[in-house]
């Protein structure tokens, strides 16, 4: 099954990372949805992309800077549009438990270190099936997830072009896809990770010629923040 991944959400339509944007997805009929994890002061793992918050809310300076509680007090939705005022930062675990039963696959991003064990700790309460990656550009973070968890998925974000000292990195933490960016994926790449055991998902579909271009590769699916053409999309190839 091809997943259409809602990036952050349904990012072109709600604030990314946020409520609104998890539900917005579902409603444009995506099947998987990626997010972004970073860890507050006080320990608490939240839902937020950036190194910075000050431009995605009202506030400024970093996610580790402040407490759950006082990150709970900004807006991270009046960025995007009035109508999205007040909506609030997403706590993972709260996530989890609305989303993580539900029959989608899921990209777990890690932007930092050390929030591994809390991350695959929530996963494990609440996921009631296997199609839950972990993924992180920083190989690192992804060799300590197989250090707590033997079996869970990993998928490797890399900037370079898919090749044989990627891919034999990635085997040797047992990972399950190799993930480059759309714009300079070959088919030549994705059948070099084939070959190897590996599936392929791409990022960087910033527009619909991208995602058009790349759909009829050999890939297990593709981040975009348009959920709702890719669904298009996908629907009118099965008709076709």
């Amino acid at each position: 099954m091809f997943i259409n991944y809602a990036h952050r959400g349904a990012s072109a339509y709600a604030p990314e990372n946020t409520m609104s944007a998890f539900v917005k997805a579902l409603e444009m009929k995506a099947n998987g949805i990626e997010l972004d994890l970073q860890k507050t002061k006080d320990g608490k793992i939240v839902i937020f992309h950036d190194n910075t918050l000050d431009k995605h809310s009202n506030a400024s300076g970093k996610i580790a800077d402040y407490t759950y509680s006082e990150l709970m007090k900004f807006d991270f939705g009046s960025w995007f549009d009035e109508k999205y005022k007040n909506e609030r930062i997403v706590l993972f675990e709260d996530f989890a438990q609305k989303f993580l039963s539900k029959k989608l696959t899921f990209a777990i991003e890690l932007k930092q270190e050390g929030i591994e064990k809390d991350t695959l700790d929530i996963v494990n309460k609440y996921a009631t099936h296997d199609n839950i990656y972990i993924s992180s550009f920083e190989y690192r973070y992804l060799e300590n997830i197989r250090k707590f968890n033997s079996k869970i998925k990993i998928s490797w974000l890399i900037v370079d072009q898919i090749n044989n000292d990627n891919i034999s990195k990635l085997l040797k933490i047992n990972g399950t896809q190799i993930c480059p960016k759309a714009e300079s994926v070959t088919a030549s790449d994705i059948k070099l990770a084939n070959d190897n055991g590996l599936g392929v998902r791409l990022w960087g579909v910033f527009n619909e010629e991208i995602m058009k271009r790349v759909y009829n590769l050999n890939i297990e699916g593709m981040t975009v923040n348009f959920p709702d053409k890719l669904k298009e999309l996908i629907d009118n190839s099965i008709k076709g």
